[in-house]
């Protein structure tokens, strides 16, 4: 069963648009979904059901900005102006929060893709503990640290200049632009997202999937990889976290697989002991809408049940 609601999000003035699909029997286990960049939680539903029907509790919040986590139209691609990316995760906080107080006796996983599991390696390494296991789909590779310095202090100078409210074509440019010229001759605007023909065209046809991001949005994200890549920050995951790291090797945002496969040995090396990686040779950017989804979600459901008994 399907349900949605709304909780106050740490911006103060936003109700958070939150979906759940309920199993109709026993609940074996939480699976909290961060979903990612332009996108929201309804996309996936499919994968959810097919969760659910094994006897998962699924659970996931449009974040701000997104979905139906707006005040008007204009928010759409905008956080909280002063702690953006603070709100962010402590929306997603306050969600496994609330969940637990419902299903305080199973395990508790979550999962993120893009964006999202940018913002779920950032969570577990202020929250990591509890957690059964963290699925961290279709990652960006690590950019080097002037990189997301020069592209945060543009965002401030164009903040500054224009409002945090300002929709930056270099930015946005320099942060997905380059994703689709490897798939050339390109029949749409994001070939890069997938590879089958309905689900990229419901994609480029969705208006949710079709903004873009503020130059504030931009600042606070690009902000908080910065911090993510700490050596005191990283430390703080706790190293019997399982960790499923899954892409697909024709995934631009995380470097055709050789951006993941570092980041999986960086966790490995860095003292995690139960960290794992998945690559799906013909697969792109989102592994759960791809041709060969199906074997994808029986995958992840293998590893997590893996991890529950």
């Amino acid at each position: 069963m399907r349900d949605e609601f709304y909780y106050p999000s740490k911006d103060g003035n936003t109700e958070i648009h939150t979906i759940e699909w309920k199993p109709e029997g026993e609940v074996k286990a939480v699976l909290q979904i961060c979903h990612g960049m332009v996108e929201y939680m309804e996309r996936y539903d499919e994968f959810a059901n097919f969760m659910c029907e094994q006897g998962y509790y699924v659970v996931g919040n449009d974040h701000l900005g997104h979905g139906k986590s707006i005040q008007s139209k204009s928010e759409y691609g905008y956080f909280e102006k002063k702690y953006g990316n603070v709100c962010v995760i402590g929306d997603i906080h306050t969600l496994r929060q609330r969940t637990m107080k419902k299903y305080p006796e199973v395990p508790y996983f979550m999962l993120g893709h893009s964006m999202g599991s940018a913002l779920l390696r950032q969570y577990i390494q202020m929250y990591g503990k509890g957690l059964a296991g963290v699925i961290i789909m279709g990652t960006p590779k690590e950019e080097k640290k002037i990189t997301l310095l020069t592209a945060r202090f543009l965002c401030c100078v164009m903040s500054f200049l224009k409002g945090g409210h300002y929709k930056s074509k270099l930015i946005d440019n320099m942060a997905l632009g380059v994703y689709n010229k490897h798939f050339k001759p390109a029949k749409t605007r994001a070939d890069w997202v997938t590879s089958d023909p309905e689900m990229l065209d419901k994609y480029v046809n969705d208006p949710l999937c079709s903004f873009k991001f503020t130059v504030n949005a931009y600042y606070h994200m690009f902000g908080g990889m910065l911090k993510m890549r700490r050596k005191e920050n990283f430390a703080m995951v706790p190293k019997n976290l399982p960790i499923y790291f899954v892409s697909g090797e024709k995934d631009p945002v995380g470097g055709f697989g050789k951006g993941v496969t570092k980041l999986y040995h960086k966790y490995r090396n860095n003292g995690m002991t139960d960290v794992s990686l998945k690559m799906y040779p013909d697969a792109r950017h989102e592994v759960l809408n791809e041709v060969n989804r199906g074997q994808v979600f029986k995958d992840i459901y293998g590893w997590l049940e893996s991890k529950r008994m």
